[in-house]
């Protein structure tokens, strides 16, 4: 018999060549295929007429296919398919349809999904631009496939990849079949053990497991398609549940585990607050007082701190931190703080040593990265063994093997999300004789649910303040047709004394592709079109340097390469290093420019961003490898050339890089060509509001959980039914009853059904997410 457990080659109409390509797509078993689910569902119930349908809106359209053609137009050939349902008719267009010619036939029923546009050459009548399509079974075909197909709400599934025998793609027809028939099979069965609690189950309504799952797939007639499309029917709930459930429960038992090790109780008494007040440069905002007494609070404890420091940029996380660290240097104890760049561990150490430096007594800070010459690594890794260093700054050259520390007691995690998860803990381990105390920071703000998945073993501090003196950052967005405007702006702020940034998203080359900037994944980037007016007030003389410069590398294109040009639209895109020569030759020309990328060595990139922190450059040209920690309070303006291109959270971090000072502050997001409609929500949004968490949540919604960081979280769940954007409300509910059941406050959960649930845990959660031994 069939259970769940099942091989996916073992199921009816799988086999094994078909096994192998759903292998490859991560489905090995039955569970794993039945938790494909449709992304989407057709109402073949009761379609709608075409005479009930309205333009510019998606809708699925069934008729007969009355004729086909292909068009050979200049540029390209179009398939276009003529669609009758009764007297009205719909034309369905292809590009570079040659592909489609003979798969349809006249008299065929098809069913059509995409967006309906009115029809120019018949009053009444639509089409569809590249339609996805589905040639629905005949009176010849087998009643299964008819029943599967019409008369109902029928599922449409992303494709596994694979083909069956026949050479048809394992898409939705196929998975239909096999889904439909292993349903059967399953129910026909020993009944299913059920993950999640009888009684938790009845409590929120949820039904079974297998019911769940059969009303995913085939919805029953009357299920509002609404719910649906939204994932909010009674089945789809229990299944985001039950995944969300064990997310939780996971992440609580961590935190039960971690309550129960042995950690370092920290002594906070007068010593340590002399020792802190010594180094203070100001007075700590409330909001700084208030996290620093959570964190001291944590330390204090016998058992280890894990901690989430989050604030917006600028609030003063760092000086948090240093705070912190003194608390465990103070008590004999080691502290390291692992910084994601060259540039900011740099930064770090040389601001702590001034810091410390206000102190009488003499700290001993050490620096550690992957640029030092062998000697000194090998010199530093002495001092740290043998505990000589008390406070070690670095990168991720902290986690290799060759280091050993005497007695760690904190270790402190700079934009955690830059790192994976695994390097976290594999710096907190270095030290087994203790188990020291974690603080992870981000200036990223992270909106709840993302902090409940991704930090959901943390406690959770949030410096919601900025220090007093900080002007607010004017934030403004114009186009590239008024950038001898902008240029212009940036004289008069070096003339009245103050520095300007000029970021680009990649060094050099339209096409460049270094890892310093992750564009949004924005499939419609090109679709649509600036017709905003400029909003940023500057007035100038128009300089004509720089559009002489572009004009002559312009003129040098080969007949070859602009016919390339416009058979494949490439990114045009605006680079460091070419921006580098033009400007200072051009629109910028007499005054002082840096260039600053990812691919200087080391101590070149130190020496720029010395000689800029000094006032030595007046306008640093750079990449956004100053995204985060640079700090130079004279910079008051940031440009931001293709803003376009820029994720929320990386606008944000850029613009925090000005407003350090008690000057007033500029950003100009200047755009290039095309701005998609998801663009112009994101350069809105920073021009409307500063507050991080707002933006952060826009970001969330438009990237997704996936992508939110620039680069894929490593750590963050891959979940197969949740969605973090849109199932907010179930990730509380599975938080709060994962609590209860973990501290055995859930009522009527038998023995029997605790033990599943464990077993459910350490089989499927361990397995998928990795993080419930750490």
């Amino acid at each position: 018999m069939l259970d769940l457990a099942t091989p996916v080659q073992l199921i009816k109409g799988v086999g094994p060549r078909n096994a192998e390509a759903l292998r490859k797509r991560g489905v090995e078993t039955a569970e794993d295929l039945l938790y494909h689910l449709p992304f989407r569902y057709e109402d073949r119930l009761d379609p709608k007429p075409l005479s009930a349908l309205k333009a510019g809106e998606m809708a699925s359209v069934i008729g007969e296919v009355r004729g086909t053609a292909t068009l050979r137009a200049r540029s390209m050939p179009i398939f276009e398919m003529t669609v009758g349902q009764g007297l009205g008719t719909l034309k369905a267009m292809w590009f570079r349809g040659t592909y489609l010619e003979g798969k349809f036939r006249p008299g065929q029923m098809v069913a059509l999904y995409g967006k309906l546009e009115s029809s120019r050459s018949t009053v009444g009548s639509f089409k569809m631009v590249q339609p996805q399509f589905e040639i629905l079974p005949g009176p010849e075909d087998e009643n299964e496939a008819v029943l599967l197909e019409v008369g109902r709400i029928v599922p449409v599934y992303e494709s596994l990849g694979g083909t069956t025998p026949w050479g048809a793609k394992l898409g939705s027809r196929w998975m239909r079949q096999v889904v439909w028939r292993l349903l059967d099979d399953l129910a026909a069965g020993p009944q299913l053990i059920d993950p999640v609690p009888h009684s938790l189950r009845k409590r929120l309504g949820l039904p079974g497991r297998l019911e769940a799952l059969r009303a995913a797939h085939f919805p029953p007639a009357g299920t509002g398609m609404g719910d649906l499309q939204a994932f909010t029917t009674p089945g789809h709930a229990r299944l985001i549940f039950e995944e969300l459930f064990y997310l939780e429960l996971g992440l609580e038992l961590k935190r039960k585990r971690l309550r129960d090790r042995a950690g370092i109780a920290f002594t906070a008494d007068d010593n340590v607050r002399n020792a802190i007040k010594q180094v203070l440069p100001f007075r700590p905002t409330a909001a700084q007082k208030r996290v620093l007494g959570e964190i001291v609070e944590d330390m204090r404890k016998p058992q280890p701190m894990r901690r989430l420091l989050q604030g917006d940029v600028g609030s003063g996380k760092t000086i948090v931190a240093l705070e912190a660290a003194l608390v465990a240097i103070e008590g004999g104890y080691q502290a390291v703080l692992m910084a994601p760049t060259e540039i900011l561990a740099t930064q770090h150490y040389l601001s702590a040593r001034k810091l410390l430096q206000r102190s009488s007594r003499q700290y001993k800070v050490t620096l550690l990265t992957g640029s030092l010459d062998e000697a000194e690594k090998r010199r530093a890794r002495r001092r740290i063994a043998s505990g000589d260093a008390e406070l070690i700054i670095g990168t991720q050259a902290l986690i290799q093997a060759k280091v050993d520390f005497a007695n760690l007691g904190l270790v402190i995690v700079d934009e955690q999300h830059r790192f994976g998860v695994r390097q976290r803990f594999t710096l907190m381990k270095k030290d087994e004789a203790t188990e020291p105390d974690v603080l992870v920071m981000t200036a990223t703000p992270i909106p709840r649910t993302l902090a409940l998945t991704i930090y959901g073993d943390l406690e959770v501090s949030v410096i919601d303040e900025l220090p007093p003196g900080r002007s607010p950052i004017i934030t403004r967005r114009t186009s590239e047709e008024r950038a001898d405007d902008v240029w212009e702006f940036v004289r008069k702020q070096v003339t009245a004394g103050r520095q300007a940034y000029v970021v680009y998203p990649v060094i050099e080359g339209a096409n460049d592709d270094q890892p310093e900037l992750d564009f949004p994944k924005d499939p419609s980037e090109s679709a649509g079109q600036n017709t905003g007016a400029p909003t940023i007030a500057l007035k100038a003389p128009a300089k004509k340097a720089a559009k002489k410069v572009a004009a002559k590398k312009s003129a040098k294109k080969s007949a070859k390469t602009k016919k390339d040009d416009e058979l494949f639209e490439k990114p045009s895109l605006r680079a460091a290093t070419d921006m580098y020569e033009e400007l200072r030759h051009g629109a910028l020309h007499g005054l002082r420019l840096g260039l600053l990328h990812g691919r200087l060595p080391s101590d070149e990139k130190e020496i720029i961003m010395q000689q800029f922190k000094r006032g030595d450059i007046d306008v640093l040209i750079s990449t956004t490898v100053i995204e985060v920690g640079v700090d130079v309070p004279n910079a008051s303006l940031m440009v931001i050339e293709h803003a376009e291109r820029f994720g929320l959270a990386q606008m944000h971090q850029l613009r925090g890089r000005v407003g350090r000072g008690t000057a007033k502050s500029y950003c100009i997001l200047m755009t290039g060509g095309r701005v998609s409609p998801e663009a112009e929500q994101r350069l809105d949004a920073m021009v409307r509001t500063q507050n991080g968490f707002e933006l952060a949540e826009l970001d969330l919604q438009q990237r997704g959980p996936g992508e939110f960081f620039g680069t894929r979280q490593a750590g963050l769940p891959d979940f197969r039914v949740a969605n973090l954007v849109r199932d907010r409300r179930l990730l509380e509910l599975a938080k709060s009853e994962a609590s209860d059941f973990a501290n055995l406050r859930t009522k009527n959960v038998t023995e029997d059904e605790r033990a599943i649930v464990r077993t459910q845990l350490k089989l499927h959660w361990q397995r998928r997410y990795g993080l419930v031994e750490a």
